[in-house]
Parts: structure tokens; C-alpha cells; sequence
């Protein structure tokens, strides 16, 4: 008894001492952390130099300082921000990422082979520059209008100051069209004047993830890229991927002259052969590769990139099918592995020689088919998402082939989107199917632990034992049950901050950061053009109009069950809004016989309605726009119209 009553009181002691203790200061490194990332140095080849040699072959010229800025000054992008990029890692950064990070921050105008180029290292994507018979094929412009024109400056001071003959978008997102305005006016891109050719889908896929979930998307991208973390050893030092996105950027959208459809036959743009291979729904909804013949070229575009990549983003997007990815590789393989000397993504660096090339492809084929087929293995033995994802492994070439490792995409959650592609969001487990909402369910786990000072110590002594997933849920529990409790918001950024800094993957690590970045500072103000002027104008009105019906709160309607006929005059066009009690309807083409109101007007002046550039009073005056029936009508259902921000909180409730 004696034994017990010591043993008892020593744990009070100690429980009481870590309940007074301050958490670390921001930017120390474990000795768990620290020992965790030199085990990682010791299981893989990180000194093998290919990827090195490929990354820095046929360098050409560079963007003078590595700086690129907006109209305003601000920066948009930094080069020479990860300077810190030498050397062996740090121990507060995972060394297989530093050495992913490492390549991916050579930047410059690089030759791929004579007559396609790559500028790359000053955006998250890379843009690809093919030498047409009279001018250039820009193949992805980027994320941004200012890197894309400062990519392009580059481009005509170094090869030569030629028109813009074609333009290919290969897939649907973002960072693949954003700077498109940066190629030519945007009346010019509408006029179909220069060839704007984009996979089938693309259109409808961009304003999908865009316009409609842009906002929610946009706020966790934060997380994904690490947009507020400092880049630095013990910050933000790249996404495996690329190394961050732009931002104070403006962001803009061309709609295509041709989407091409899956078999379509090869196409000649400017002198040069285009072979598509359809990619839908891998990568992307909309996707496309496609090989050059007269260059013995293979374009990957993401679909084969220098790492594996995301079948379900952390900022939120449809998850992927893996099966059919892994046979979209497989097209490529069977067509162009034998004929191609040379293979580029719209990522990363190229890969060059038959060989390599052909390695390169049936790795990456066989790494989308082995987490597809695990997890269904798995999952059909009984196994829940987590679960899969703590088993599944890696495939074994991914011990040696670096652009197979999780930079981007792990091993871990993209099983767990294997499992929600087939199975959905719930395990199966009756418990978890309508849990209480987090702020509900910390409260009484808190209180099942004794209380938030016992809670908290149970965290210190897991963060101690550098079990970070466990104090971290622990913690989480505490700052969502009191978003007051400012030690554990600190502890909890502390044993994020761990997390991150042995990471393997970039986004894991931006995510971590991030939080902690959140936790400590607040919510950062936005810094990314998700749907801005330069995307809304080119949206087309039936993708609007459900951008708009995506954001009407019943709650706020004063006037349903009335009608609105909007008039386009610019466009001829015509769409006819049915504001119910619960839904607002929209009905292109529909001419009402009696509405309860009509607005006619441009397309353009009811952008500038809704990006609220324009004054509505102003407008009227001035004759821009004209109201028939009742206005109060017109006025109800814009009223009713959500105006989210992103700046929601994430981390805490």
C-alpha cells in the first residue's frame, strides 16, 4: 500500500509540473523529430545524382534577381527565396523532402530538346514553349497572369520574339490556364483566333472546382501550399510538386476554340503533330497527354509527374480513380514508350533516354495500380480507411525511385481516397456514422479525461514521448472544447509543428505548419485570385448561373416564389430564375411569359454586379442597366446571395 501511495503521488507530481509547463518556443526541433528524420537519411540513396543532372540539363537563361512583381510592386513570386535550399537537411526538415526541394527550386528557361523548352522554378507548374512553324505553342501558361508574362519576357529575349500560334491547356486545373491572359488580350483569346485547345470537359471542370467550391477550396489550399508559413528550414520549403503557388497574383481563363474528344485523331497546330492520349478522369476530370513526333517527345502532362502525386488534394477536390489512371500510363507506355527519347510534365524536370523513359512510365503505372488494388485487397478483407492506410506500404521501386516517393501525394491518404472513391466517406462503423459535431465531442472527451488541466497533461506527456498524433488529438480536443484555452492552442501548434517537420511529404508539412502559423497568429488575409475578373469573364453564363444558385441562403429570401428574367444583350442571351422557398432555379434559354421582374443588360456590366466593381445606382443612370417590373424583386434575390470569405477558421471552431 505504502509502494502505491508513492507511486500515485509521484505521478500527481509529475502531472502537476507539466500542466504548469510552457510549451516549446516556435521552431524547436525535438530530439524525437530530430533521431525520426535521420532514420529517414539512412534508408534511402538520398546522394543519387540523376535527378540533379536532369533537373539542371539545358538551363538557357534565368528571370534577372528571381523576383517577379504585380502592377502594384508586391511580390508574386521569389526565387531567391529558398536560397536557404543547400547543403544536408536541417533536422527540422524531413531530408528526402529537402532533397525534392532542392530540385525543385532550380528555376530558369531550360531546353528539353531543340525546339520545345520549359520554363520552370517560377510557378507551382511548369509552362512548356514548342517552336511552331511561325511562332509559339504555349503548352499550360501557369497559375498567374504576372508569372506567366514575366515567363514569356524570358522566353522572347532568349529565343526570339515570335506570335502566339496555339495555345493547349492539358487539364482543368488552376495552375495549368491562369496566366493565359498574360498571351494575348482577352478579346483576342475570345475571338478563336489563335487555336485554344483544351481536353473534353475542361471547361465545365474548371468552374467546378473554380467558381462553384472555389472558396471553401481556396481556404484549405492555404493548407496545401503553406501560403502564411515564412520559407525557411523551419517553414514552408516547398510542395514535392513544385515549390509554392503565386501570390498578390491575378488569375484568368480562355475558353477553348477545340476540346478534344477521347480518339480523336492527331492535330497539326502551327506545323507541328499533336498525338493525344485521354487522360479524363485521372489527374484530373479533364486531362490529356500527348506525344510530338517530329520531336520523339512525350508530354505526361500531371499525369506522370517527379512524384506521386494526390488522389484526393488537402484542399479538397473529386477523388481520383486510381484504376483508370494506372491504364491511362499504360496507353502512353504501350503507344510512345518505345518511340520516345524524352518525357515532360507539366511538373518537376524531364526524363531522358528510351530507357528511362520507359522505367519512368511503368513505375508510375504500377504505382497508381498498386495503391488501388491494396487498398481494394485490403478493404475487401475487412479493413477500414485508416487502417489501409497505416498497412498499405509503398511499392518496392519506390525505394529507389525517388519520383514515386509521397512528396505530394502519400502512400497513406491516398489510400484512404481509394477507399472513399468505392466505399464513401463512413467506415463502416455504426459509432462514427453521426458522431457529435467536434465542439460537442471535445467537451466530453475533456471531460471523460477528469478535466482540461488533467487533459492537458495527458498531451504534455505524449508530446514528451514525441507521440505527436496522439498529444495532437488530445490537444485538439481542448481547443475545440474551450477555443479560449490559449495554453493548449499553443501546445497544440507545438505538436503540429513536429508533425510537420518530419514529413515526407510537402503538403503534410505545409498543413502542419500551417496550423500552427493559425494558431499562433490567426487567420491570415487571403492572397490568391481563386475566381476573379480574369476567371468570372470568362465563365460561361450557364456555369454562373449555378455558381450563383450554389450560394443562395433560403433564409435570407424575402421575396420566393417570384420570378426573374435575365436579359444578356451583348451575348443574345437569355435565363429565367425561379426564386423558390428553398432553391433558386435557373433555366437558360427560358423566356417567361410574365415575370415578376426582368434585368437586361451586358454580361459584362452583370460581372461587375457581382465581383461588385460596379455601382448598381450608377449603372442604372447611366443606362447600363434597365429594370422592368418589380425591382424590389431583383433586389431580394441578391440579397439572398451568400458572399463567402475565406476566412473561415479551420483549427479552431
Amino acid at each position: 500500500m505504502t509502494r502505491f501511495v508513492a507511486v500515485t503521488a509521484l505521478a500527481l507530481v509529475l502531472a502537476t509540473s507539466a500542466m504548469g509547463r510552457e510549451p516549446p518556443v516556435p521552431g524547436t526541433v525535438t530530439k524525437a523529430t530530430a533521431e525520426a528524420n535521420a532514420r529517414v537519411a539512412q534508408q534511402l540513396p538520398l546522394n543519387e545524382a540523376s535527378d540533379f543532372a536532369d533537373a539542371t540539363r539545358g538551363r538557357l537563361a534565368q528571370i534577372p534577381g528571381g523576383i517577379i512583381r504585380n502592377a502594384k510592386g508586391d511580390v508574386v513570386w521569389d526565387a531567391t527565396s529558398y536560397a536557404f535550399l543547400k547543403g544536408d537537411a536541417p533536422a527540422s526538415v524531413n531530408p528526402s523532402l529537402w532533397r525534392q526541394s532542392k530540385l525543385n527550386a532550380e528555376h530558369g528557361l531550360f531546353e528539353v530538346t531543340p525546339g520545345i523548352y520549359q520554363l520552370r522554378g517560377y510557378d507551382i507548374s511548369v509552362m512548356t514553349i514548342i517552336r511552331g512553324k511561325t511562332g509559339w505553342i504555349i503548352v499550360d501558361p501557369l497559375t498567374a497572369v504576372e508569372t506567366a508574362a514575366a515567363g514569356m519576357d524570358l522566353v522572347r529575349k532568349t529565343l526570339g520574339d515570335k506570335p502566339i500560334t496555339g495555345i493547349l491547356f492539358t487539364h482543368s486545373h488552376g495552375d495549368h490556364y491562369g496566366g493565359v491572359a498574360a498571351l494575348a488580350a482577352p478579346e483576342v483569346l475570345a475571338s478563336g483566333k489563335i487555336p485554344i485547345i483544351a481536353p473534353h470537359g475542361f471547361t465545365d471542370e474548371a468552374i467546378s472546382e473554380n467558381v462553384l467550391a472555389g472558396i471553401y477550396m481556396g481556404r484549405r489550399a492555404g493548407y496545401q501550399f503553406g501560403s502564411a508559413v515564412d520559407r525557411s528550414p523551419t517553414g514552408q520549403v516547398g510542395t514535392g510538386l513544385g515549390q509554392a503557388l503565386p501570390l498578390n497574383n491575378r488569375a484568368s481563363l480562355a475558353k477553348p476554340t477545340v476540346e478534344v474528344q477521347r480518339g480523336a485523331a492527331p492535330m497539326v497546330i502551327d506545323g507541328v503533330t499533336f498525338e493525344f492520349v485521354d487522360a479524363a478522369g485521372s489527374e484530373a476530370p479533364a486531362e490529356f497527354m500527348f506525344y510530338l513526333p517530329e520531336f520523339k517527345a512525350l508530354c505526361s502532362s500531371e499525369v506522370a509527374t517527379g512524384t506521386f502525386h494526390n488522389v484526393l488534394t488537402q484542399r479538397g477536390a473529386k477523388a481520383r480513380d486510381t484504376l483508370n489512371w494506372s491504364k491511362a500510363i499504360d496507353a502512353a507506355l504501350r503507344a510512345y514508350g518505345d518511340k520516345s527519347d524524352v518525357v515532360f510534365g507539366s511538373h518537376n524536370w524531364p526524363t531522358w533516354g528510351a530507357e528511362n523513359v520507359k522505367t519512368f512510365l511503368t513505375h508510375h503505372r504500377d504505382t497508381y495500380r498498386f495503391i488501388h488494388d491494396q487498398t481494394l485487397r485490403l478493404a475487401n478483407s475487412g479493413e477500414t480507411a485508416t487502417e489501409i492506410g497505416e498497412e498499405i506500404g509503398e511499392p518496392a521501386h519506390a525505394k529507389t525511385d525517388f519520383s514515386t516517393r509521397g512528396y505530394y501525394g502519400t502512400y497513406n491518404h491516398n489510400a484512404k481516397a481509394v477507399f472513399q472513391y468505392y466505399f464513401g466517406w463512413w467506415d463502416g462503423v455504426p459509432a462514427n456514422y453521426n458522431r457529435h459535431v467536434p465542439t460537442e465531442e471535445s467537451k466530453r472527451y475533456v471531460a471523460a479525461m477528469g478535466g482540461a488541466k488533467k487533459a492537458l497533461a495527458i498531451g504534455i506527456k505524449a508530446y514528451d514521448a514525441g507521440d505527436y498524433r496522439w498529444s495532437s488529438t488530445v490537444f485538439n480536443h481542448l481547443v475545440f472544447a474551450d477555443p479560449k484555452d490559449e495554453a493548449a492552442k499553443k501546445w497544440l501548434a507545438a505538436s503540429y509543428e513536429q508533425q510537420g517537420y518530419q514529413a515526407e511529404a510537402g503538403t503534410w508539412r505545409n498543413v502542419f505548419l500551417q496550423a500552427a502559423y493559425e494558431l499562433r497568429n490567426g487567420v491570415p488575409n487571403p492572397r490568391a485570385d481563386v475566381a476573379g475578373a480574369g476567371v468570372i469573364r470568362a465563365v460561361p453564363t450557364p456555369n454562373l448561373m449555378d455558381a450563383l444558385a450554389a450560394r443562395f441562403n433560403p433564409a435570407k429570401s424575402t421575396r420566393p416564389n417570384t420570378t426573374v428574367q435575365l436579359v444578356f444583350t451583348d451575348r443574345n442571351e437569355m435565363v429565367a430564375l425561379h426564386v423558390g422557398e428553398s432553391v433558386l432555379f435557373p433555366s437558360m434559354g427560358q423566356k417567361l411569359d410574365n415575370p415578376t421582374a426582368s434585368l437586361i443588360t451586358t454580361r459584362a456590366t452583370f460581372d461587375g454586379l457581382i465581383l461588385q466593381t460596379i455601382d448598381p445606382m450608377q449603372a442604372f443612370q447611366s443606362g447600363a442597366l434597365r429594370f422592368e417590373g418589380d425591382p424590389g424583386v431583383i433586389a431580394a434575390m441578391f440579397g439572398a446571395l451568400d458572399k463567402p470569405e475565406m476566412t473561415f477558421n479551420v483549427v479552431t471552431p
